[in-house]
């Protein structure tokens, strides 16, 4: 009787689990579609300012030239939104999703990786200044 209550204590918290993870999965499933829903809303809208863009600058430019100007200054915009993303700091929510903060590898020399080796300290000179006399240790 114990191996059927403990069994069945083993089912009742497998099946738990199984449905607090579907829930979860439910959950995620939803927040990933609006996410790529919003990627693509944002993607045809770029593409709007872009064709906005050019046509402004088709008033005063060929359109060969406003096509130009206007891919230019988007590049530009990326290049400049990249190395936003890339600095430290730079507002990612991995701090706040919990996410646990790396730490620098060390090696077991003690000093990090591309650190150039440092001899150790030189001896110390002699106190009488003659560089042939014997050195005793301080």
């Amino acid at each position: 009787m114990d191996t059927n209550l403990s069994e069945q204590i083993a089912r009742v918290v497998r099946e738990t689990l199984k449905d607090g993870l579907r829930e979860q999965t439910r959950k995620q499933r939803r927040t990933a579609r609006l996410y790529t829903a919003a990627a693509a809303a944002a993607l045809y809208g770029g593409a709007a300012v872009a064709a906005f863009l050019v046509l402004v600058l088709d008033i005063a430019l060929p359109a060969w030239a406003a096509a130009l100007v206007a891919g230019i200054l988007l590049t530009g915009l990326a290049v400049v939104l990249k190395q936003q993303a890339g600095r430290p700091g730079s507002g990612t929510h991995d701090a706040e999703l919990g996410a646990p903060a790396v730490p620098p590898v060390v090696p077991p020399s003690g000093t990090p990786f591309g650190t150039p080796p440092v001899p150790p300290a030189p001896p110390a000179a002699p106190a009488s200044g003659d560089p042939d006399a014997p050195r005793r240790p301080a």
